[in-house]
């Protein structure tokens, strides 16, 4: 346990072993905020967000692993890397905390996920914000994703790090802080006694290797109208090449109770760290109650 979260663990039905970070008063009896990282991401990404949830609010964040990221146990079989997998282990692991509803934060892939757990059991979602997703993504974004996925060079440090992460995310983030970089990498690769490595299974980029936006995507709107039966914000980075205004702008028409919120100089996906962006979420979830 550190003093602002504790590291908590459940076995999946086919032995894998997942982590979560749990935020603030396990017994508050505010509704409890659950966030979902993206696609290689982790529970770091939302620390600054869990911090001033759990301090401002006294509510209670848990903020999970998908499994082969973070400290959760990474697969063997590359296969189980899917959406329908993790949103099966999202449901486990609720059903392990006891949980009946809760405000769902989701960046990305846990966006997607968020909306494919509407279109099953839209009675566990009190709200949502969705990150820099929806049910269109833009073809260039995730070429440009699938480019480095799984893909790492050996690293000595985190200063090497965080001049990897310049070189290939700058153009899309210019309004980032030294600290913000610093948050960034060390959410990205962990420090061992050989130097650095990634945080997820490189076998992640699995999911990605038969992309072919030549292809028809998959239709995702009916996920999101699963969505539209409750409260929901959507953030959205302005220079994001992911998630563009049309869609946004789109998903907010026919939806009494949607918002966009843009986070300038950041593109996909926001950081979640600067202090309007912090602030939207917590009057939204707080409105949510």
């Amino acid at each position: 346990m550190t003093e602002t979260y504790t590291d908590l663990y459940a076995l999946t039905p086919d032995g894998l072993r997942l982590h979560w970070r749990d935020y603030g008063d396990f017994k508050s009896a505010r509704l409890p905020v659950l966030c979902l990282p993206g696609l290689t991401r982790n529970a770091a990404d939302f620390h600054d967000i869990a911090l001033h949830l759990s301090q401002t609010q006294g509510r209670r964040v848990i903020v999970l692993d998908s499994r082969g990221r973070g400290l959760s146990d990474w697969n063997k079989d590359p296969g189980h890397y899917s959406i329908p997998q993790e949103l099966a282990d999202l449901l486990h692991v609720m059903d392990v905390l006891a949980l009946k509803k809760a405000h769902f934060l989701g960046t990305s892939r846990g966006g997607l996920i968020t909306m494919a757990l509407a279109s099953i059991r839209p009675d566990l979602i009190a709200s949502s914000i969705l990150n820099d997703i929806g049910p269109v993504i833009e073809p260039a974004g995730l070429l440009r994703i699938k480019s480095y996925v799984g893909k790492s060079v050996p690293l000595a440090n985190y200063e090497q790090a965080r001049g990897i992460l310049a070189k290939t995310h700058a153009a899309y983030f210019p309004a980032l802080s030294e600290d913000d970089w610093e948050m960034f990498a060390r959410a990205t690769w962990n420090e061992t006694s050989d130097g650095l490595v990634l945080s997820y299974d490189p076998q992640i980029s699995h999911t990605l290797k038969d992309y072919d936006p030549s292809q028809p995507a998959p239709d995702l709107w009916p996920l999101w109208q699963a969505l539209t039966h409750a409260p929901c914000l959507l953030i959205r980075g302005a220079l994001s090449d992911l998630f563009s205004e049309e869609t946004a702008k789109k998903m907010v028409q026919g939806h009494q109770h949607c918002t966009i919120h843009t986070v300038s100089g950041q593109g996909h996906a926001p950081l979640l760290r600067d202090q309007p962006t912090l602030d939207a979420i917590a009057d939204f979830i707080k409105a949510g109650d």
